[in-house]
């Protein structure tokens, strides 16, 4: 950390210093660092020893020193809200919340950035990788409109931008010596489900699409297939058992059929 970061002493903490800090809290102070990076505020090895303590970063205690110099001062340790109150339902519709978006835009130069987690995509999403790299991940994010547009531009790096299933993506980006990915293109959107413009240009780089579930959606697809095994074996079992048991039926049968037939031919024979 450089000097401005972590001379004169211990800095005094906000309030509640020891609340664990999350994904998109990080995002916001990193978003902070690529502002005041591309202002001039930052060299890029201050930006980078930052950056590199934003992401290492547990608590809000070690978050508010990165940008205490920065103009927009200390990281804001925000509400805790003691009302147990309903989750959302996961519905598209809960998805589409409006409002301007958690994160504009993203810069990657000679490094990289990610927008993953629980954050909200803007109408327009800008994003630029000069010999980096970025990750777009929609799949547990918010959107701000029906329709969004991820504008990526790639000189000598690329972008993946990664979408959850059942949205409607559409790929209108410009390569030269480089490409976009249109294999998504094309897939039915589901009712009510957003729709992502990917726009941009590629040089000597590439911008790829993908389509992934969420990593509790995938395990939720395995707990079903894995009960779905369990099922097909009980099946299988309680098959084996009933033919086991009929057939087990019919050899007694055939036994005590033979017993009566002797019994009748030693009867007869006495007579």
């Amino acid at each position: 950390m450089t000097d401005a970061v972590s001379s004169g002493g211990t800095p005094p903490r906000p309030p509640g210093p020891e609340l664990r800090a999350s994904d998109a809290d990080r995002e916001r102070v990193a978003e902070v660092l690529r502002d005041a990076l591309a202002e001039g505020r930052l060299d890029m090895e201050e930006f980078e020893e930052r950056l590199d303590a934003t992401y290492k970063a547990r608590t809000y205690g070690e978050l508010a020193p990165i940008t205490r110099d920065l103009p927009v001062g200390q990281v804001a340790v925000p509400k805790v809200d003691m009302l147990k109150r309903p989750e959302p339902d996961g519905s598209w519709a809960s998805r589409i919340v409006g409002g301007e978006g958690s994160s504009t835009w993203a810069v990657a130069v000679m490094s990289g950035f990610q927008r993953k987690g629980r954050w909200t995509v803007p109408r327009r999403f800008n994003c630029f990788a000069f010999w980096g790299g970025g990750e777009i991940d929609l799949r547990e994010a918010n959107f701000a409109a029906g329709e969004v547009e991820i504008n990526c531009v790639a000189i000598m790096g690329g972008m993946q931008v990664i979408v959850p299933p059942g949205v409607e993506v559409v790929v209108r980006g410009i390569g030269i010596m480089g490409g976009f990915d249109h294999r998504e293109e094309g897939v039915p959107a589901e009712p009510g489900a957003p729709r992502v413009v990917v726009t941009g240009f590629a040089f000597w780089g590439g911008v790829g699409v993908e389509r992934k579930a969420t990593r509790a959606e995938r395990q939720r697809l395995r707990e079903e297939r894995r009960q779905q095994r369990l099922d097909r074996r009980e099946a299988v079992r309680e098959l084996k058992e009933s033919v086991r048991g009929d057939v087990h039926d019919a050899h007694r049968r055939m036994i005590e059929g033979h017993h009566d037939m002797m019994r009748d031919r030693r009867r007869r024979g006495e007579d």
